[in-house]
């Protein structure tokens, strides 16, 4: 089984904080303890789904030796399995210092201790163009490419799949997402548009009536290419849009 993956924004807006935060509620509703890890530095969007202060982030993992523990924050969810997110919430003297080569190396050390805890780790991945990017495409047993279904993301997804060229790394799988155009022939699954962006009410897709579950739990067993049961009727693929 699929362990660690690196979920790889092929650019700005792709909505992938949202669609891994989602896809980890799904996960812990199938009975998995999940932790997503934010290796997106700079925007440091899955912060804002972290309920409380945050003690400690990743960015003091990777610096400064935080331990796991203080790092890893569990979503308060009803589900069987565990969701917790590793976020990363720093002042611009510790991304700095956090972005460099020996901190890179860390995080990938990291993300392999997290997976030893946990039935998956989901690595919110910043476009390929960072020192912590490249990490987590080389250490993340896949790399799965999240970016809008339009003309803007087939030319992004394009890019990403030079640079993962030029880094070793090989893209097993696409999402698409945010968009009504389907330009991106060659997205595996498409996940439609949830009814809210706020985050304070997020996840959604783990609740028994969300429409999002079903194209949700289907990304979910593309992007970990196994079987995910959460328990919805398999209606076959969506298409659609997801604000993220």
């Amino acid at each position: 089984m699929t362990r660690t993956v690196a979920l790889a924004g092929a650019t700005g807006g792709a909505g992938t904080t949202r669609l891994a935060v989602e896809m980890g509620a799904v996960l812990a509703r199938s009975g998995r303890d999940v932790a997503i890890v934010d290796a997106a530095y700079e925007t440091q969007g899955l912060a804002d789904y972290v309920e409380g202060p945050i003690e400690a982030d990743v960015t003091e993992l990777v610096t400064d030796g935080a331990p796991i523990e203080e790092v890893v924050h569990p979503v308060g969810l009803e589900t069987p399995g565990q969701l917790s997110l590793c976020p990363a919430r720093a002042p611009f003297e510790r991304i700095a210092r956090a972005k460099t080569a020996a901190a890179a190396e860390e995080l990938e050390k990291q993300v392999a201790a997290i997976a030893l805890s946990h039935d998956a780790v989901l690595i919110d991945t910043p476009p390929v163009a960072s020192n912590q990017a490249v990490a987590a495409v080389n250490t993340a047993e896949r790399v799965v490419a999240v970016t809008p279904d339009s003309r803007r993301g087939a030319d992004a997804l394009a890019r990403l799949q030079g640079r993962l060229a030029d880094v070793g790394a090989s893209l097993d799988a696409v999402v698409g997402t945010v968009a009504d155009e389907g330009y991106v022939e060659a997205a595996d699954v498409r996940v439609p548009r949830a009814d809210t962006d706020d985050p304070a009410a997020c996840p959604v897709a783990h609740e028994g009536e969300s429409p999002l579950m079903p194209a949700v739990a289907e990304a979910a067993e593309v992007v970990l290419a196994d079987a995910v049961d959460a328990g919805v009727e398999d209606d076959g693929r969506l298409g659609g849009l997801f604000g993220g």
